[in-house]
């Protein structure tokens, strides 16, 4: 990989890390409450903790909070077979 391009890719690595931060700070302050409503009782040690996940993944999280989606159901073999039975 030549130096120009390597340089282009921690340039866009910067980028979506710098976009990531500008997110995740209004995201843990009040997304995470629309998310997930057992998170609207969390400490702030919890929203520190959650901080670089929001980073790595805001492209997800940004998408989950503009459609307003919840938190997902859990799927499993035991579910999907209750599913069925209804």
């Amino acid at each position: 990989m030549s130096e120009q391009m390597a340089g282009w890719v921690v340039a866009a690595l910067a980028l979506y890390t710098a976009v990531g931060v500008v997110f995740a700070i209004p995201f843990v302050v009040r997304g995470v409450n629309r998310l997930d409503p057992v998170a609207r009782e969390s400490s702030w040690g919890f929203r520190v903790a959650i901080f670089p996940g929001a980073v790595a993944f805001w492209p997800l999280l940004l998408k989950r909070w503009l459609s307003g989606q919840t938190a997902p159901g859990e799927r499993n073999a035991h579910r999907n077979a209750a599913r069925l039975t209804r």
